[in-house]
């Protein structure tokens, strides 16, 4: 006879769960509080359908806060594994020039969406809708909102956490799981807006415009990319990457020091000769046409450092190569890309089974674990959905 698995939430990582169990041997049911699956999914495909990244697994699985918790799965359910999944759902890939992987272009997220479902029905999986779990019972059932109350083989929890509410990310079965007396932390907001106090004249005349071609520096963390200067301060794939660094400054000293390098590709040495060797006949133009240093690039320096350090060819190298920026605050948990938070990862074994609850796993957003954008937050959701699927299998 089949076991049964219920599955709460359908996310990514749900849906991937999902499609690899083997139906010869389980009855599954997504159980989705929605009207719809994956609401999260398809708003972030508005932006560019960033589906994962195409480094190296060595460098990936290196990308993760902390390291080594998700070796496994990763490992397990590559970013080439993705591709070639997906490959199989008439849905192909591309590797961006900043080596992200996409659809081919033209193909939507609903489209994705409804291969991956197609696929589901295929193996006669059922979803049910307006099925939010709100509770356990004293026989360790779940309880649900509409009077529902199941007792499944297998409960896979995969609700997401609390940011992006919009898309029903709410974050409120946390509680649930405290009360079970399994380890949480409070959500904190990741991949965000991080607060800067601009001058008025700086932020009014450069808000808006992109800082290209830079590294971002926190503790011993540097990221490159771009960051956008906005009146709340900065954000951008450049500052994404070091948030947990700078949460960790903010959390313990109400404070955090960036540290941006405006020309990665030259030395301290090398800028300081270019300055020293132009005949531009003011600093500003020395910057400019010799650093090639764009204009906001420009403003941020003069609204940064004194008239005296901008004189000071010297001064004015080791500026340039870091400039160092004060960060007071972080965007609202609402306003992120996502959030760390939720059940601490002491509380489930390394194929995410909760140690408390036998038979009991978690995975996705749920669990405190942190990555920065550029696919690395998606193939970690869908690797940990096969690898629970795998290990279900193997099981039965």
């Amino acid at each position: 006879m089949k076991k049964s698995v219920a599955i709460i939430g359908g996310g990514p990582a749900a849906l991937l769960l999902a499609a690899f169990l083997d139906s010869n041997k389980f009855e599954v049911t997504i159980y989705e509080k929605n009207k719809s699956v994956a609401r999260k999914f398809l708003v972030a495909g508005k932006g560019g359908f960033n589906l994962s990244h195409a480094e190296n697994m060595q460098d990936f699985v290196s990308r993760y806060t902390p390291q080594e918790f998700l070796n496994s799965a990763l490992l397990n359910f590559t970013n080439s594994d993705l591709r070639d999944y997906f490959s199989i759902l008439g849905i192909p890939t591309f590797i961006g020039s900043s080596n992200r992987i996409y659809p081919e272009q033209g193909i939507k997220p609903i489209r994705v969406l409804k291969a991956l479902l197609k696929e589901l029905d295929k193996k006669d999986i059922v979803i049910k809708y307006l099925e939010k779990w709100i509770a356990w019972n004293t026989d360790g059932g779940l309880i649900f909102e509409s009077g529902t109350i199941i007792k499944p083989n297998y409960t896979v929890f995969s609700m997401g956490a609390a940011s992006w509410k919009k898309t029903g990310s709410e974050g409120d079965w946390l509680s649930l799981f405290t009360e079970k007396e399994i380890a949480t932390k409070p959500f904190e907001v990741s991949n965000c807006a991080f607060g800067i106090e601009w001058s008025k004249v700086f932020v009014k005349k450069c808000e808006g415009s992109p800082l290209k071609n830079i590294t971002i520096s926190c503790a011993d963390k540097t990221q490159k990319g771009e960051a956008v200067i906005t009146n709340f301060g900065l954000e951008g794939n450049a500052i994404y990457g070091l948030s947990p660094e700078i949460r960790k400054q903010l959390n313990t000293s109400g404070s955090a020091s960036v540290y941006i390098d405006l020309k990665p590709s030259l030395s301290i040495g090398k800028i300081l000769l270019k300055l020293k060797k132009s005949t531009a006949k003011n600093v500003s133009l020395k910057l400019k046409n010799d650093l090639k240093l764009s204009a906001v690039q420009l403003d941020l320096l003069k609204s940064m450092v004194s008239k005296e350090v901008f004189l000071d060819l010297d001064e004015l190298a080791k500026v340039v190569k870091n400039l160092k920026l004060i960060i007071h605050s972080t965007a609202p948990l609402d306003e992120g890309i996502s959030c760390v938070g939720g059940i601490e990862l002491r509380e489930v074994t390394k194929l995410f089974e909760l140690y408390k609850l036998q038979n009991h796993y978690c995975i996705g957003e749920m669990l405190d674990w942190d990555a920065p954008t550029g696919g690395y937050l998606l193939q970690a959701c869908f690797s940990m959905g096969v690898s629970v699927a795998k290990e279900l299998n193997m099981k039965e």
